[in-house]
């Protein structure tokens, strides 16, 4: 590749290690991008009204004059690169598609104009490319909230969203955040992890798998907890494939991420309060009302994080047996303080050790993931068996241990001998997995 002389090199691009070919070929790229809108727009032709071979031909044709103008030549793989960096910025993401094409890639992760991340098990890498500016990134980012009618700006700076495909969206803008835009992608898996896949990542032991199939068969209530990006709803997802496909089941989520397989499943979703209209919110605790009206054989909830949590366990008590939900929190035990505490938010009042043996009825089972350097691992199994004085009572089934330094010698053990539900579950045969 021979290059013109380039301009000098920029703050941003030595604080990011990038040389001053990358800051040349950036100009290059938005200078022929820039060509292309006005060859579309000459023509009155929208990008997304033609086909992919088009807009190609009208970007390599934008390019072609751009480099002859800088009298630059290109070799053929770096000229195909920029070609399909410029498609993106037309009719995608900008410098984040090729993550969220990624199918390896779990999360990306955008700090400000200079900096992106794809996260790739349980690991950051830093991408080479970068957005040209906090208005270039913006300007992406409002490409990705328009269309859900979602609004970011000044009076409004931060927003949850999802792509087309069903992928998480955070963006938080200044004058909140300091050092610009900053934008974080959950991606979503066209096809969810299933339970044999979860044995295959080591996620947890095959009698893990059987232990809590069973426990959903048989109708327990779970709690699965973790701290973020753990694998709490990977998990729920793995674990809903037991139920049985003749139940109605409702889901509740603030962004919808669960996928149920069974055919009998309402979906629903929180509404956050619009700047425009407060009273337009609908909260987790007014589905779970609702949910209640619309006979439901079990009621999963994406996450318990206020008030929700009351009617969440009425429900779990009062016959929607086997109903699941998620919970951030680092321990099973701390699962269930942070639930006494969730319940003390609401109008809900009663002494301390009557509402652990209200919780303690009807919470079953209690399940804590963790992300580690290796991968998401089932930390913790455990059974809620009553409150003994002022702590509950747990029967730690499974749990996951290393010896040594981390990620050596670590392994799953069987921790507790018997189920206290043992004369409710039946346990699967090893061979309906």
């Amino acid at each position: 590749m021979r290059l013109s002389k380039p301009a000098e090199k920029t703050a941003a691009s030595a604080e990011s290690g990038r040389g001053d070919d990358y800051d040349f070929l950036q100009r290059l790229k938005f200078s022929a991008y820039d060509a292309t809108l006005d060859s579309l727009e000459a023509k009155k032709v929208m990008a997304d009204r033609i086909s992919r071979s088009m807009l190609q031909d009208d970007i390599a044709r934008a390019l072609e004059v751009v480099l002859a103008i800088e009298g630059v030549t290109l070799g053929i793989t770096q000229r195909r690169k920029l070609i399909e960096e410029i498609e993106y910025e037309v009719m995608g993401y900008g410098p984040i598609q090729p993550f969220l094409d990624d199918p390896t890639v779990d999360d990306i992760i955008v700090n400000g104009h200079r900096t992106i991340y794809g996260e790739r098990n349980g690991e950051l890498e830093e991408a080479q490319s970068g957005f040209r500016d906090d208005t270039h990134l913006m300007n992406i980012i409002q490409r990705i909230v328009s269309p859900v009618g979602r609004r970011v700006d000044e009076s409004s700076p931060y927003v949850d969203a999802r792509l087309p495909d069903g992928s998480r969206v955070n963006v938080i803008i200044p004058p909140v955040a300091l050092d610009g835009p900053m934008l974080s992608i959950r991606k979503f898996r066209e096809q969810p992890f299933r339970a044999k896949e979860l044995l295959r990542l080591e996620t947890l032991s095959n009698e893990m798998l059987i232990y809590l199939a069973s426990a959903v068969r048989s109708r327990l209530n779970i709690l699965i907890c973790g701290g973020t990006g753990s694998g709490k709803t990977t998990l729920l997802n793995a674990l809903s494939s037991f139920i049985s496909p003749k139940e109605r089941v409702v889901t509740i989520e603030d962004t919808a991420e669960i996928r149920l397989q069974q055919c009998h499943v309402v979906r629903l979703e929180t509404r956050p309060r619009s700047p425009d209209n407060p009273d337009a919110e609908i909260t987790a605790r007014h589905l779970m009302r609702n949910v209640l009206r619309m006979r439901p054989d079990r009621i999963i909830l994406g996450e318990v994080r206020g008030n929700e949590a009351i009617d969440m366990l009425q429900a779990m008590g009062t016959g929607h047996h086997g109903s699941m939900a998620t919970i951030h929190a680092n321990s099973t035990r701390d699962a269930l303080d942070r639930l006494e505490l969730l319940i003390g938010l609401g109008e809900m009042r009663a002494e301390p050790r009557t509402l652990r043996r209200y919780i303690a009825s009807v919470i079953h089972v209690i399940v804590q993931v963790q992300r580690m350097p290796g991968g998401r691992r089932v930390n913790s199994v455990a059974e809620v068996t009553g409150v003994e004085g002022e702590t509950y009572a747990l029967n730690e089934l499974f749990r996951y241990v290393e010896n040594g330094s981390p990620g050596t010698g670590a392994r799953f053990e069987h921790a507790a001998g018997r189920s206290h539900f043992a004369s409710k579950i039946k346990m699967l045969d090893p061979k309906e997995l």
